[in-house]
């Protein structure tokens, strides 16, 4: 498993954990990435920071920070 920092772009992967505490795990959830979502990874800024995501037919962009709480495969 990695984390979806560590995706490349185009790839579409599936959510298998988050990882976090309280707040910060609710607000990744509330965004709509749960356990078996599929993401697509559509674009990375030149220094990494944020991604811009397509989850459940919307446009998201995540900060590597996040991005590092969710488990893929």
């Amino acid at each position: 498993m990695k984390t979806l920092k560590a995706a490349k772009v185009g790839e579409t992967l599936t959510v298998a954990k988050l990882q976090g505490e309280g707040a910060v795990k609710r607000r990744i959830m509330d965004m709509g990435i749960t356990k078996g979502t599929q993401i697509h990874i559509r674009k990375v800024a030149p220094l990494g920071d944020p991604i811009e995501v397509n989850v459940r037919g919307y446009e998201l962009s995540l900060r590597k920070a996040d991005a590092e709480m969710i488990l893929v495969e």
